[in-house]
């Protein structure tokens, strides 16, 4: 056979197989894209600092809708203070087995004049441990932090955590201002703080308006790409500052009854909740709302210290706030939209905990995701509850670690195990029992009278401690000394 004659004949042969693979394909759907994540934290707000968990003096419209349509979780926890939150649910690991226990700066300045010396808690989040974000990033998702790091000096930023993008993210924990161009000394004198990548801005922009802005443009350069926005706010932690409007309105609303009487954080918080509002708008505007799971939550509980002779905030009903183990210090506002599962409205009352954000995250969008390293997670994925709020987790306990000390707490290290809840005080070794059902507020401590409770669940926290080889304080010599020489 003529050679040529041999070569077309191969060529429309393949040609042949190829046009009916292509029209074979052709007729079978495509897959469907990957779910987005909008992951959105807020910083120090308080669990009844919205208007959907019973706020009485904030207007939170736009996380009101959000609520609606999410699952809402009444008895979501984080830890007490902020960089171990963070950690945890980034990771889906304890902060007590990452020995990430205190914010990052507190780490570097152990106190030596109490009673007790706190252990030493690591201030950058180790290379070793895998990130939503490089989970994310090896699914094909571009992935973005707009805001919040405070998980590590500059070698560990979030471009080495599986972050593509980063602004604002840095070392620390708090803008010296909210209005630009957010640089100064004003949280300590002669330290001087900036918030990169925010230039071009006018005077009177304010910083939660800002990132914002910048989160928006995170969702339009992703295109068709999905992504991962883990949009990380500094409101509504201190310097309590707000648009000079906004304070005006809520100092009009002042009323005695109120429990919430801070005007100036009452408007911090309805910026935060225009934020919310803008970002889920561009959602809808650009038809991603539909294919995209969104996700609130605060990183601890509300702070009820004064700033500037005027306490922040009010847990009320909860007892206390940021740095406690009682439920003001660490109960949080919690609410997963994610289209396709979500039992909209729908209200949970099963205990969960930040550490299951990694896990619930993964499951609802599909990622791929190593079992090894899954099964080595603390937290559970909550998709189940997302789907179906009235189910029950095969959990029967979470525990709490803040073995530092903080204007509102001692040491201590808490357990809640159905209605039940512990706190473990380090300075005397006495432990306070509650029962949450019967008495949200602790105002009354049960451990005289339920004496095999308390060694039930002393028990299960003492093995617990021991399975993440959790870190706790010692004896401080010197202050025995000081104390013996009456000084």
């Amino acid at each position: 056979m003529n050679t040529n004659i041999r070569f077309v004949g191969l060529v429309s042969s393949t040609l042949l197989v190829v046009f009916a693979a292509a029209a074979s394909w052709a007729g079978e759907p495509k897959p469907a894209p990957r779910p987005n994540v909008v992951v959105i934290v807020a910083d120090d707000l308080g669990w009844s600092d919205l208007g959907c968990y019973g706020a009485d003096l904030h207007e939170t419209p736009n996380l009101d809708r959000l609520a609606s349509q999410s699952a809402r979780f009444t008895d979501a926890y984080a830890a007490s203070i902020c960089s171990p939150t963070r950690a945890c649910l980034l990771t889906g690991k304890h902060y007590a087995r990452l020995n990430m226990t205190i914010w990052r700066e507190g780490a570097f300045s152990t106190p030596h004049d109490k009673k007790l010396v706190p252990p030493p808690s690591i201030s950058n989040l180790p290379y070793s441990e895998v990130t939503l974000a490089e989970v994310f990033h090896a699914a094909g998702y571009l992935t973005a932090i707009v805001g919040k790091w405070h998980l590590g000096d500059a070698p560990y930023y979030p471009e080495t955590q599986g972050f593509d993008i980063n602004i604002g993210g840095t070392l620390w924990g708090a803008p010296p201002t909210y209005f630009y161009p957010y640089l100064g000394t004003g949280r300590e004198p002669g330290a001087f703080r900036y918030v990169p990548q925010l230039t071009g801005g006018k005077p009177g922009e304010y910083l939660t308006d800002r990132l914002t802005d910048e989160a928006i443009k995170v969702i339009d350069r992703a295109g068709d790409r999905p992504f991962f926005l883990y949009l990380a706010h500094h409101a509504v932690h201190t310097p309590i500052e707000a648009k000079p409007a906004a304070v005006a309105k809520y100092e009009k609303k002042l009323r005695p009854a109120l429990h919430h009487q801070n005007a100036k954080y009452a408007a911090m918080v309805e910026s935060l909740d225009d934020s919310v509002g803008r970002v889920l708008e561009r959602l809808e505007r650009g038809r991603l709302a539909e294919r995209t799971i969104v996700l609130f939550v605060s990183d601890n509980g509300g702070y009820t210290i004064k700033y500037k002779d005027q306490q922040v905030t009010d847990n009320f009903p909860l007892r206390s706030g940021k740095g406690s183990l009682y439920e003001g210090g660490v109960r949080v506002p919690l609410m997963v939209r994610a289209p396709g599962h979500t039992a909209a409205g729908g209200v949970c009352h099963e205990p969960v905990y930040v550490g299951d954000i990694f896990p619930t995250l993964v499951e609802l969008t599909g990622v791929p995701d190593d079992k090894e390293r899954k099964d080595k997670l603390d937290g559970v994925s909550l998709a189940t509850l997302v789907k179906e709020p009235s189910a029950t987790l095969k959990r029967d306990a979470l525990y709490f670690h803040y073995p530092h000390y903080y204007p509102t707490t001692t040491p201590a290290s808490a357990i809640r195990a159905g209605d039940w809840k512990l706190i473990e005080y380090y300075e005397d070794n006495h432990a306070e029992l509650y029962n949450l059902h019967d008495d949200l507020g602790e105002a009354h401590d049960l451990a005289a009278q339920q004496p095999e409770k308390v060694k039930e669940l002393r028990a299960k926290l003492e093995e617990w401690k021991r399975d993440v080889k959790a870190k706790v304080p010692k004896p401080n010599p010197d202050f025995k000394a000081a104390s013996e020489s009456g000084k």
